[in-house]
Order: C-alpha cells, then sequence, then structure tokens
C-alpha cells in the first residue's frame, strides 16, 4: 500500500481481534494448545501492551491448518513449522517476482517510448542508401592505366 494511508479503523485478515478464548472456540482448539503452538512458533498472534495474545482472522484460519496437517495428514509439529515457513517464502517470493515484472513491464514501455522518439527524431530529407549486391557489380582494373586518358 505504498503512497495510500490505510484507515487505521478498518479490519483486514490481518488485524489483531481476537482472545485466545474466542480463537480457540473459532479454531475448534482448546487455549492451551494455542499458548503451544504460540511458544513452537507455529501461529504467533500479536500482543497488546499488557501482553495479552491478539488472534487476526488469518491466524484463526492458520491454526485450522496446523490442526488438519497434524490430525488429518500425521505430520508432526516441527514438519508444520517447516511447512509454514516454506510457505511464507513462496508467498514472499510470488510478491517479489510481481515487484519485478511490473518494473520490467515499466521498463520496457520506457525503451520503446524513447525508441519511439529516437525514430522520430531521424531526419526525413536524407535518402536512404542501398548497398549494390556483390555479385550484380563489376570492376575492371588494368594496371598502368590513368582515369581519363
Amino acid at each position: 500500500m505504498e503512497g495510500r494511508r490505510r484507515n487505521p479503523y478498518q479490519l483486514t485478515d490481518e488485524t489483531p481481534v481476537y482472545v485466545i478464548s474466542v480463537a480457540a472456540q473459532l479454531s475448534g482448539l482448546h487455549p492451551q494448545t494455542l499458548r503451544q503452538y504460540d511458544r513452537l512458533g507455529l501461529v504467533s498472534p500479536d500482543r497488546t501492551a499488557g501482553r495479552g495474545r491478539r488472534y487476526s482472522a488469518r491466524d484463526i484460519e492458520l491454526l485450522r491448518q496446523v490442526q488438519q496437517l497434524s490430525q488429518d495428514e500425521g505430520i508432526n509439529l516441527a514438519g508444520i513449522k517447516r511447512i509454514i515457513e516454506l510457505e511464507n517464502q513462496v508467498a514472499a517470493l510470488q510478491q517479489r517476482v510481481a515487484e519485478l515484472s511490473t518494473a520490467v513491464e515499466g521498463a520496457a514501455a520506457a525503451m520503446r517510448q524513447r525508441e519511439a522518439q529516437v525514430h522520430a527524431s531521424y531526419r526525413r530529407d536524407l535518402v536512404p542508401y542501398t548497398d549494390v549486391q556483390q555479385a550484380s557489380a563489376l570492376v575492371v582494373w588494368r594496371p598502368g592505366h590513368k582515369r581519363g586518358e
């Protein structure tokens, strides 16, 4: 959101609004499980000034994903942490690729514009020179013979 100010009262998926008891209900997990996931670094909610945990909608979704990977897929918590880290890296790289693609498109557009300016600056009163093909040219050389004689 470069160049634009975000409304501080606008709620997004990243806005930390849920206390641990509500987050536990929404995710279907016990509050102690949420504390354990926080200690392990699986889901790290924001903190209030009094150090209370505040979960966002994105955190709730991540809690559900951790539970699904653990219960349904049988992946241990260390594996889940690595999966989350890799997914975050992929998301960051995709964002970077999008930024670079935009920059390349802008540079290409600037190059095309500059190229058009250069072409527009050509003198129109000059006649293009076309080289004679070597196959159609005949040169006669006479040693000792001077021109004009």
